[in-house]
């Protein structure tokens, strides 16, 4: 059943906050490619192999072709599926999600508004737990967990393991390639590395529109199900026969419209680009070269092409900030600004409660008038 079919035989108040869910999601999405964009031009901008400009366009067109490398090649969308059960379905409701996109968006614009690059992923799951203790009132009611400690826990885990695998990925890399060209003259190096560069920009770029772009496609998907679950007896309700494991990729199979959008407005937010976490992932950790560049771009893709297939959100930020520090280690302890990268640490953990404690906020704001 399609999201305008829903307001011909159903609670049209349901239905209008499930349109407005669905609307915010696909802005978060937005907000998400924008903020994002640092993850994949940081580097090819800072090297001058592209303009601003070429470098959105670049990486928008691969974020969008992830699309059909996620529904085609690998067949399915773990990563989304993922999100959708990170909260126990029992206390999932529209006005839960809608806080928590609420709160997310508001952490992510303040945060760009810093040019601090912060995990977008982070702020989403943040906002959608926050926002389900809120409503539950508590972690635990009657024996039951509000969080999915299963699906939770490693997405935690991998705040801190993720730029670890990028750092250690790059530095490997790094020192590998130069090993490689060891009698290469510099000149005829970086004229390859630069063209090397648009071919490692773009791994990195389908790497990114694959795990974020599935993580809006996870809370429409729980709103969806949250709402036909919450439907009166006597309303077709074609996930209640379901299995709770099998109803995100019924979700999938029947609201195909969602997985093309989602792709598209991360597309459309990488084009709009995020200069300020631009200046901060290229220069201000430290300075890139265009082998470097390579090394980094390289080693966060295979990075989020592995915790993809695993099914744990990421954060793409926090992967390529670890593999551009990872290259700058190959040069020089001190090569890395380890002050900028403290700053950019406490930011990455801070997010996820400080992203919940907003949604607790919001929840019971919008409480008092849904």
């Amino acid at each position: 059943m399609e999201i305008f079919d829903l307001f011909a035989n159903l609670d049209v108040n349901g239905a209008l906050l499930l349109l407005v869910i669905i609307v915010l999601a696909l802005g978060f999405d937005y907000i998400n490619g924008f903020h994002d964009a640092a993850n994949s031009i940081a580097t090819i901008v800072t090297t001058r192999v592209l303009t601003p400009f070429q470098a959105v366009l670049w990486a928008a067109a691969f974020n969008f072709a992830a699309y059909f490398i996620s529904l085609y090649i690998i067949g399915e969308f773990k990563i989304g599926n993922t999100i959708a059960k990170s909260v126990n379905e029992q206390f999932i409701t529209l006005e839960v999600i809608f806080a928590g996109l609420i709160a997310a968006i508001l952490w992510n614009l303040a945060t760009w508004k810093l040019g601090i690059p912060s995990s977008s992923s982070h702020t989403l799951i943040g906002g959608f737990i926050g926002a389900a203790i809120a409503h539950a009132g508590g972690f635990n009611i009657n024996g039951e967990d509000v969080i999915v400690y299963a699906k939770v826990l490693p997405i935690i885990a991998f705040i801190f393991l993720a730029p670890l695998l990028g750092m250690v990925l790059a530095y490997f890399i790094t020192v590998f390639i130069m090993w490689v060209c060891r009698n290469t003259l510099p000149h005829k190096a970086e004229k390859w590395f630069k063209k090397l560069q648009l071919v490692s920009s773009a791994l990195f770029s389908l790497g990114h529109g694959g795990n974020d772009a599935q993580k809006v496609m996870g809370i429409i998907g729980a709103a969806v199900i949250s709402f036909h679950m919450g439907l009166p007896e006597g309303f077709d309700n074609p996930y209640e026969s379901i299995e709770n494991a099998g109803r995100f990729s019924y979700f999938v199979s029947h609201w195909g419209w969602v997985p093309l959008a989602s792709f598209f407005f991360i597309a459309l937010g990488t084009m709009s680009g995020g200069w300020k976490i631009v200046k901060t992932m290229g220069s201000k950790i430290t300075k890139v070269t265009p082998l470097e560049g390579v090394a980094a771009e390289t080693a966060g893709a295979v990075a989020l092409y592995v915790t993809e297939h695993m099914g744990i959100p990421v954060s793409t930020t926090h992967t390529i900030t670890g593999s551009i520090i990872g290259v700058g280690v190959t040069k020089r302890i001190s090569a890395v600004r380890w002050g900028v990268t403290i700053s950019l640490l406490w930011a990455w953990i801070l997010t996820i409660p400080v992203s919940a404690l907003m949604a607790i906020g919001v929840y019971h704001l919008i409480h008092l008038f849904i």
